[in-house]
């Protein structure tokens, strides 16, 4: 098109110089409306170039949703096949358990039952073991309780011996350092008294300052009535070599021990069944026997206070 223009053109010009000026005019006027022409042949051009892309498009977006629809199809039609199958692989099941429906239902219903017979074997079984928890935990709890009582009577008598033994040795004040002692051991109450205190040697009889160191004690022990008093008469290994009143050293003990317990009974606030004499000779030493000190540490009178344990053995019986 541009090259047939451009002659046309080339032809008005060579023409015009030797033609007419009305030929000329002509010329003229048709190379303007093939100039027109030419515009619009440009602008047809171009909107069938646009309508040529739109069209390319439309193609392309046709063909991806056609390549979608084909592989949507195939994948339906891999169901379709695949649910047959299944399908047919349910229904041949189906007959299969239809055709043995009654064995099958007679096998069923007695495996139920024997099913149901130990379900009920096991509920009267967890019954029996919740009656049996259940008796426990009450049991546990009486217990519980039994321990917390224990605990609170042993603590009361823990804070009584503790007053008994701080009370003792108020009382006994007057005596330190003249071979007396008040100590706590194991929940008892330990009054030592040497025989430097109490006795002559070789003698079961009790002097003048003993004697108000035990009526000092017995003042104590008239206050507190639920202490059992358990006294030990104890000596060196040295044997006795005294009258023949007493054979030995363990005679000798039990002597003095029965000495101190008729001084505490002439308190009238004592129980004698509170009272206990004991004589343990040589056998049971704090000290060693091979110096003059340790001798005189084991030639003593021991006055064991331990409270009445009547209501801890009456929550340990029941």
């Amino acid at each position: 098109m541009k090259n047939t223009f451009l002659t046309l053109m080339l032809s008005t010009f060579v023409l015009s110089s030797c033609v007419s000026p009305k030929v000329y005019k002509e010329l003229e006027s048709k190379y303007a409306d093939l100039k027109k022409e030419n515009r619009s042949l440009k602008d047809q051009n171009k909107d069938l170039q646009k309508a040529k892309n739109q069209a390319e498009n439309d193609l392309a977006s046709l063909q991806a949703k056609y390549d979608e629809a084909v592989a949507k199809r195939d994948q339906l039609q891999a169901d379709l096949a695949a649910t047959k199958t299944n399908y047919d692989t349910l229904k041949a099941s189906y007959d299969a358990l239809e055709a043995n429906s009654s064995s099958a239902i007679a096998a069923n219903t007695k495996k139920n039952r024997e099913l149901l017979a130990q379900l009920e074997a096991k509920e009267q079984a967890l019954a029996t073991e919740n009656a049996r928890l259940e008796q426990l935990k009450k049991e546990l709890e009486a217990r519980s309780q039994r321990v917390a009582d224990l605990e609170a009577i042993i603590s009361a008598k823990e804070a009584e011996m503790n007053a008994l033994k701080d009370a003792i040795s108020s009382a006994l004040v007057d005596f330190e350092g003249k071979g007396l002692t008040v100590e706590k051991r194991n929940g008892k109450v330990y009054v030592s008294m040497e025989n430097k205190l109490l006795f002559q040697s070789g003698s079961w009889a009790v002097g003048t300052q003993g004697k108000q160191a035990v009526k000092q004690l017995g003042t104590v022990l008239a206050d507190n009535p639920d202490i059992s008093v358990l006294i030990e008469g104890h000596t060196d290994n040295d044997p006795f070599s005294g009258n023949g009143n007493v054979k030995d050293n363990w005679d000798l003990s039990t002597k003095r021990a029965t000495a101190i317990v008729n001084i505490l009974q002439e308190n009238k606030n004592i129980n004698p069944e509170s009272l206990t004499a004991a004589g343990r000779g040589e056998y049971a030493p704090v000290a060693t026997n091979d110096t003059a000190e340790g001798k005189a540490k084991n030639r003593r009178i021991e006055v064991i206070l331990t409270p009445k344990l009547d209501k801890i053995t009456e929550l340990l019986n029941n």
